[in-house]
């Protein structure tokens, strides 16, 4: 049986140019989706699954992440004196406990395939999970990645050595802006993959099943990324290396339960708020009205 998933990869050094001039001092992964930066969400998503030690990969002006997941001494102090203790609570209840969060730099912006391999020392030999921070999914009942860590469980059981990427289906139209993958016909939610490809030609695309920012990898992905050439946009991909991982390990397809929005974008962040607010229990409904009144205008 494989080992068990304790590690989890967040490449967090993206410049954020698609939200410029928002971005010019503050890390996108900062933006907040209605009550908490993004990577608070995705954060509380690998936690959930079961995650016990986060590496983020991060780069230069990303310092106010690592300060957002430390213990912030003098705030807490004034709320302290103010009696604001469900203030308190909330932020204590989202500090990671001391030791489960490693910071590492990516000096040179070569790629999601590069960012990852700058944590292999973080994550040493063993399997673990990667979660790309741009995507925030919204499930109704167990979170994506606590999904993924319980088929991969499960398959790994009998299989050995597996690999589970989070998919979801796009338009065909739109294949050409994911990594598409190609499957074993089956009727899903889990397919055996047979091949993948990053942003494939629309007539050329495997299926229409899109990775989504969620997988869980073994680490013999590190050794192909130290020699992995470049591929599309010029840059070391992580679908590249699992393509060649491919041909000694079974990979697995798994269409989650939920609904992912791609934060990295404007309309998908707009959308990611407007999900996560029409949920909250506290601002749901009022949100709910005062948007149909923007609508009806």
């Amino acid at each position: 049986m494989s080992k068990p998933i304790r590690k989890a990869v967040l490449p967090v050094a993206g410049l954020g140019t698609r939200f410029l001039p928002a971005t010019k001092a503050m890390p996108k992964e900062m933006l907040t989706v209605v009550d908490r930066p993004a990577i608070q969400h995705v954060v509380d998503e690998a936690w959930e699954g079961g995650i016990e030690h986060i590496a983020f990969v991060t780069g230069r002006n990303k310092g106010v992440i690592e300060d957002h997941f430390d213990k912030p001494f003098e705030l807490e102090q004034t709320l302290l004196e103010r009696n604001k203790t469900e203030v308190l609570k909330e932020l204590e209840k989202y500090r990671p406990e001391p030791g489960k969060t490693s910071f590492t730099r990516q000096q040179e912006p070569l790629g999601l395939g590069h960012a990852v391999w700058c944590a292999r020392d973080i994550v040493g030999n063993e399997p673990f999970a990667l979660l790309l921070p741009d995507m925030i999914v919204q499930s109704e009942g167990e979170r994506c990645m606590a999904q993924m860590i319980r088929l991969y469980n499960e398959l790994s059981a009998s299989s050995g050595k597996v690999n589970v990427i989070g998919v979801e289906e796009v338009p065909q139209e739109q294949v050409s802006n994911f990594g598409i993958v190609g499957i074993e016909a089956g009727e899903g939610p889990v397919w055996p993959i047979t091949h993948m490809v990053e942003k494939p030609p629309v007539d050329q695309a495997p299926s229409n099943l899109s990775i989504m920012g969620r997988y869980i990898l073994q680490p013999e992905v590190f050794a192909i990324l130290a020699t992995q050439q470049r591929g599309a946009g010029n840059e070391i991909q992580i679908t590249d290396a699992m393509a060649s991982l491919m041909k000694d390990q079974r990979f697995y397809a798994y269409k989650y339960s939920g609904r992912s929005f791609d934060c990295g974008s404007k309309l998908g962040f707009l959308l990611a708020n407007t999900a996560f607010a029409l949920s909250n229990e506290e601002l749901g409904a009022r949100y709910a009205r005062e948007l149909q009144k923007l609508l009806d205008n």
